[in-house]
């Protein structure tokens, strides 16, 4: 492909999508072509804000108007707008969690492929800069304690936590340990919605790698934290603050020593710098970092842990999650 501008256009005028044009605005390289959605007025609304276009129908984004496409509308319609979107030869970045089951995400897959189009799903953690500076130090982890706390907001109520707010970590927890999973438990809570608002996972892999995963909607205060250990060495990670804490024993000596190491980090937002990543892909046709196998690595473990949840509410809790299913 030329250097001239990637053409991106968002499909999808809610919150995720207002981040989406906002950033996409701002990045060089990239030409914000406007916006899809089926609210007209807040499409409208939306382009005014950020000086682009309303895009009236999804039939309009063609191979020689746009070249790419961020998807940011209910994942209920990730599988059917994404695959039209394939069809008309883009590129799409598909927010998390990339499908509302299994088979749709191998829809999705499937389209890619056969278009010869980017995948790449926004599971945007994977590029914080504490990530990325642990993704250059992980060697065998044993031991995961990650908390994800959030405090309640009307947003993303369709879904439960766990595919709302824990799949970020179940992403990055498959990307850190290369190993299939051998056990796994979970209990989940509904507290202001009908659905889980807070989830515990305990999740084995084969190579003896536990984690401990908790995640909440309700909570009073904003955690968003990792800490694994090991063979001498103790990291722990803030997503906050995009810091990551090293912490290594020496030994070798009379008496072990404990040495204290900062990860040198370059502070960024995490959407800026996913959808430049996604940009350059789009530019060099390099498989994305995030790619459509990993989303579905991460929606597959969330459906293990619902399974889980639902499993345990049967036991101690029956009637609890009725009405749900594992998707």
């Amino acid at each position: 492909m030329s250097e001239r501008p990637i053409r991106v256009a968002v499909v999808g005028a809610g919150e995720f999508g207002r981040n989406h044009v906002r950033v996409w605005r701002e990045l060089s390289g990239v030409e914000l072509v406007g916006i899809v959605d089926t609210d007209r007025e807040r499409a409208r609304q939306l382009a005014a804000e950020f000086e682009t276009e309303v895009i009236g129908e999804l039939e309009a984004l063609r191979r020689d108007r746009v070249d790419a496409a961020s998807l940011a509308v209910p994942t209920s319609e990730h599988a059917r707008i994404g695959c039209r979107l394939f069809e008309a030869g883009l590129d799409v970045l598909v927010e998390k969690p990339m499908a509302a089951s299994l088979s749709e995400a191998d829809q999705l897959i499937s389209a890619a492929a056969r278009s010869g189009s980017i995948l790449q799903v926004g599971h945007v953690e994977r590029f914080n800069p504490a990530v990325v500076a642990v993704q250059k130090i992980v060697g065998r982890p044993m031991f995961f304690e990650v908390h994800r706390l959030g405090i309640f907001t009307p947003r993303s109520l369709d879904v439960d936590v766990i595919y709302d707010v824990m799949i970020h970590d179940l992403d990055i927890l498959l990307s850190l340990v290369n190993s299939p999973v051998v056990d796994l438990k979970a209990v989940g809570i509904p507290v202001i919605t009908e659905k889980a608002d807070i989830a515990h996972a305990r999740v084995e892999f084969a190579t003896g790698t536990v984690a401990n995963l908790t995640a909440s909607r309700v909570s009073t205060e904003r955690v968003r934290k990792m800490r694994f250990f090991q063979e001498h060495e103790y990291i722990s990670l803030d997503f906050t603050r995009q810091d990551v804490l090293r912490i290594r024993v020496q030994t070798g000596r009379s008496q072990p020593e404990i040495g204290f190491e900062k990860l040198p980090t370059t502070p960024e937002e995490p959407l800026r710098a996913e959808l430049r990543a996604f940009a350059e892909s789009v530019r060099t046709r390099k498989t994305p970092i995030v790619d459509g196998p990993a989303g579905r690595r991460a929606l597959e473990l969330a459906d293990s842990v619902m399974a889980g949840i639902l499993d345990h509410a049967r036991r101690v809790q029956p009637g609890a999650f009725a009405a749900q299913e594992v998707r």
